[in-house]
């Protein structure tokens, strides 16, 4: 069994690019893309397609400055890709969601099938995990890619003079997407170490939010400085980032962090856990 030996390139790459034939050459995953493309034409035909028009309505600007100023989200107002702005916020707290169901069979479907024990015999424990974790992350960031030249299209189809900053834009979108998205995908990475099916790791990534959310503020509510549990929950710093009030260290470092610790425990589990 090939647990003791390092990292090998080859086999974790081999492992990676199998989730994305898994997800774009499968008919499983083409039923699942096509659900994807579905929700996202309707939020680029009305949403992002009706951007310009929304934000130029008098009574939406009176609205927005009211309500986005309190939340903080009244930068997004001067940018003149319209188009971005609404996708902006609709892929910050979507997409988390679309991660945690699409990334939610990693490693517990070859573990039902028995072929989990198979692949140990070929590769490591670790080059499993992080090949399934890096393939699924690969994913996400395609489908974040392929909305981004769709929201792209769009903004061109508009006014083709703001491409060139609509280009710049959405790069930045991109990276601090795949940034966000990183410590849902470790998550469920995690959860697939112990759970027993695609369906409970959904379960239980649900629970640890709503449940384990419940507890923390209940914590934080009689003890103000147990605030900083908040870290163990990805995403937290989403409020912020809607607003462009993130630091980097904030936006950057928080989810990278959050990204290594759950693949260290999730590598701790899986190492001692049957196949």
């Amino acid at each position: 069994m090939a647990t003791s030996s390092p990292i090998n390139i080859g086999r974790l790459s081999h492992i990676a690019g199998f989730e994305l034939v898994r997800m774009f050459l499968t008919k499983r995953g083409l039923i699942a893309l096509a659900a994807f493309a579905l929700v996202w034409l309707i939020i680029l035909r009305y949403p992002i397609g009706q951007a310009v028009s929304l934000i130029a309505a008098e009574e939406f600007a009176q609205i927005a400055n009211d309500i986005f100023g309190a939340i903080g989200l009244s930068k997004l107002l001067d940018w003149p890709e319209a188009e971005f702005a609404m996708y902006w916020l609709i892929a910050l707290y979507s997409f988390p969601v679309f991660a945690v169901f699409i990334c939610s069979d990693q490693t517990v479907g070859d573990r039902e099938r028995g072929t989990l024990r198979f692949l140990s015999l070929r590769a490591t424990r670790l080059e499993i995990l992080l090949g399934r974790y890096i393939g699924q992350l690969a994913v996400v960031a395609c489908l974040a890619a392929i909305t981004l030249v769709a929201t792209l299209a769009v903004l061109g189809f508009r006014e083709p003079s703001l491409l060139a900053g609509g280009v710049s834009r959405a790069l930045a979108i991109f990276l601090i997407l795949v940034v966000t998205l990183s410590p849902f995908v470790a998550l469920m990475s995690l959860v697939n170490t112990f759970a027993r099916s695609s369906r409970l790791a959904i379960v239980f990534a649900i629970l640890y939010f709503t449940a384990g959310g419940i507890i923390v503020g209940l914590l934080q509510w009689q003890i103000p400085a147990l605030r900083v549990l908040d870290y163990l929950f990805p995403g937290m710093q989403i409020a912020d980032l809607a607003g462009q009030n993130a630091p980097a260290w904030r936006a950057y470092g928080v989810p990278l962090l959050q990204t290594v610790a759950f693949l260290v425990v999730a590598q701790r589990i899986f190492t001692r856990s049957s196949l």
